[in-house]
């Protein structure tokens, strides 16, 4: 309690710069912890086991049938071609 009362006869600028330091600190631990779940939660992810868990192997099929795009550099001529339509 003598924490508290000496913290309350302290000026307004010190009393603000303590929540703010307090603030700070715990918005870096939150923001950590936040990182951290997250990397944990990514390496553990599977695009097997998710396709199991939601039992859609005819998504996978579909998928797997769909056309292979494949973008070639289309040479300058042409290029310049489709700028002048």
């Amino acid at each position: 309690m003598k924490f508290l009362e000496k913290l309350q006869k302290q000026p307004e600028y010190v009393r603000k710069l303590i929540l703010w330091t307090i603030i700070v600190i715990v918005g870096i631990g939150l923001a950590i912890f936040w990182i951290w779940s997250s990397h944990r939660r990514i390496e553990g992810f599977s695009k097997e086991k998710f396709i199991e868990e939601f039992n859609l192997p005819f998504l996978k099929s579909k998928i797997d049938k769909l056309p292979k795009i494949e973008i070639s550099p289309a040479p300058e001529k042409e290029l310049k071609k489709e700028e002048e339509k």
